[in-house]
């Protein structure tokens, strides 16, 4: 196909990258474990962890689960947040050759139970202040083996103090009993007396089950292999090349990249962009348990020099508006990743202005590892785009038929490369539906592509609304109405109406308390086409979002359901 979008690449980025320059994922854990032993690797409530560190550790935690009977295959959930003990737990199941499986730490036991049985997980490493949760649904699923976690299990002394503040003053650890189960540091100090079996390992190999964010129904897991994260990490460490070595900024050279891991390290976001990449590099990651907590989140970050901040619009919106965080040095920012959900300009202009560096914005799914697409990271501009694909990647514009489109049609992205999962987890009839015979795989979200191969989402085909015949994209009316200065946050649905079939609702969240519906209405209609405009306003004091800070839209819809 005619792959355009390559004589736009920014200078030095290749149009291909070599995922066989590992065999596996464990190939490249270990080159970085050897490479930058003394270095720090991450650190959590201000203590540092080197990769020498996280080599020994997930090598006795690997030790410990091959001891319990966990073999190559077998799948072993990680339930926890951003802590030290995410990334041991990472690297041990990796290297022992068993498949993570990322829970989401506020699931629901209805939630937690469906991922459990689906991915048919025999072990779970769960900090204990979720347990309570997995005791509910335990006995329905698989699991023979449980890990218990703490929040201080790795801060030596502190860490006392720690889990005391969480258990007794914070009252953070509901009372739960699961007999059987296995504390975390006692795994740790188990293991450093076992051998440990390293198994042999290949690009099919299964790696993650991803599961996808559940909007739309039960949840499914994308099949990742160790091929599809390889070629991912390769992906985002080639393109991000431009910005560390952008013309006008100081060099880099010799100093260890920082990179700020407030995205929760279950989600495919942080956990290649972050962790993978992270260790592919020699990066220290910052890790941050709760971004919505923006005081403890400005603390964690003011002692360091920080070069890449990947986060979704909501986080970066909220950090624009802090006191504390516009104190912060920002001179050695480079790449700050916007994924998850649209970057909009306001959001775009009021971060560029406070620290100096663009938000690049990015595209992917749970399915592609995730990243597909993104914005080149050696302009300034904010272009409204989520870019072009990435090296070794192909997309196409599809119609309803799947017959491909041309520049400028408006139709289903489809995306083709060594990213793209393999299928969806036990589930080939799902996998068939999102799957072309030529091995694209089919996003859902509606785009056009100019002649540059820059693309443009409209939006996702089922959060498009009808109003009397016309198409309105939620995204474009919220792109529009976050531009007013009195609002922060906003969202856009259809609602049923008797004379146009559908109409807009608009909810608001306000960052003037003095903005009115008058005001915002008046707005609206000097910059949406009739047919566009919100009928239905409404303030509210938060809107619903998935822990990784992405506007939950469906939750929207079914309160009006229920209203």
């Amino acid at each position: 196909m005619n792959r355009n979008w390559l004589k736009h690449y920014p200078q030095g980025v290749p149009s291909e990258i070599d995922p066989g320059q590992y065999s596996s994922l464990v190939q490249l854990l270990e080159e970085a474990f050897t490479r930058f032993r003394d270095r720090p690797a991450y650190i959590g409530f201000a203590k540092p962890m080197t990769y020498g560190e996280l080599d020994d550790q997930s090598r006795a935690l690997g030790a410990f689960l091959q001891a319990q009977g966990v073999e190559k295959g077998d799948r072993v959930a990680i339930m926890m947040p951003n802590v030290l003990q995410y990334p041991i737990a990472l690297a041990a199941i990796l290297r022992i050759g068993a498949v993570v499986v990322n829970v989401n730490p506020l699931y629901t036991p209805r939630e937690l139970e469906h991922q459990l049985k689906d991915s048919g997980a025999r072990a779970i490493l769960i900090l204990e202040n979720f347990a309570t949760t997995l005791q509910q649904v335990i006995r329905n699923t698989e699991i023979k083996l449980v890990v218990l976690a703490s929040m201080g299990d790795m801060l030596g002394f502190k860490g006392k103090i720690v889990n005391f503040v969480v258990r007794r003053v914070k009252k953070m650890v509901p009372e739960f009993s699961l007999p059987g189960a296995h504390l975390f540091n006692d795994a740790l100090s188990r293991g450093s007396n076992l051998s440990f079996a390293s198994p042999e390992l290949h690009h099919a190999d299964v790696a993650f089950l991803q599961y996808t964010g559940g909007t739309t129904g039960l949840s499914k897991g994308a099949t990742l292999t160790h091929r599809n994260i390889i070629s991912n990490v390769l992906q985002s460490e080639a393109w991000m090349q431009p910005a560390l070595h952008k013309a006008g900024k100081p060099s880099l050279e010799g100093e260890q990249l920082t990179t700020v891991c407030a995205l929760p390290l279950y989600h495919i976001f942080a956990l290649t962009v972050c962790a993978l990449l992270g260790m592919r590099v020699g990066a220290l990651n910052i890790l941050i348990p709760n971004p919505r907590d923006l005081d403890a989140l400005v603390k964690e970050l003011r002692p360091h020099r920080f070069h890449m901040f990947p986060a979704v619009n909501t986080l970066y919106n909220a950090l624009a508006g802090h006191p504390g965080f516009k104190e912060l040095d920002f001179s050695s920012l480079r790449v700050s990743n916007g994924g998850g959900m649209a970057v909009q300009r306001a959001t775009a202009e009021r971060w560029l202005e406070l620290t100096g560096c663009p938000i690049c914005e990015g595209y992917g799914l749970s399915e592609t590892s995730p990243s597909a697409t993104c914005n080149p990271t050696d302009t300034d501009a904010y272009s409204g785009t989520i870019g072009m694909p990435l090296p070794s990647t192909e997309v196409v514009i599809l119609d309803d038929d799947g017959r491909k489109l041309g520049i400028g049609e408006r139709g289903e992205i489809a995306i083709r490369g060594p990213q793209v999962m393999v299928g969806y987890w036990n589930k080939p009839h799902e996998t068939a539906k999102v799957m072309t015979p030529d091995g694209f795989f089919k996003s859902g979200d509606v785009g056009i592509m100019d002649e540059r191969g820059y693309i443009t989402i409209v939006d996702r085909k089922k959060d498009m609304i009808l109003v009397s015949g016309f198409n309105v994209y939620p995204n474009e009316v919220e792109s529009v109405v976050s531009m007013h200065p009195g609002v922060l946050e906003c969202a856009a649905i259809g609602v049923p109406d008797g004379a146009a079939g559908e109409a807009v609702k608009l909810f608001v969240v306000k960052r003037d308390p003095a903005l009115t519906e008058f005001a915002l209405r008046e707005y609206c209609a000097e910059n949406l086409t009739g047919y566009k405009k919100p009928k239905i306003i409404e303030f509210r004091a938060e809107l619903p979002k998935t822990n990784v800070g992405k506007i939950l839209r469906r939750a929207l819809r079914d309160g009006e359901k229920t209203a």
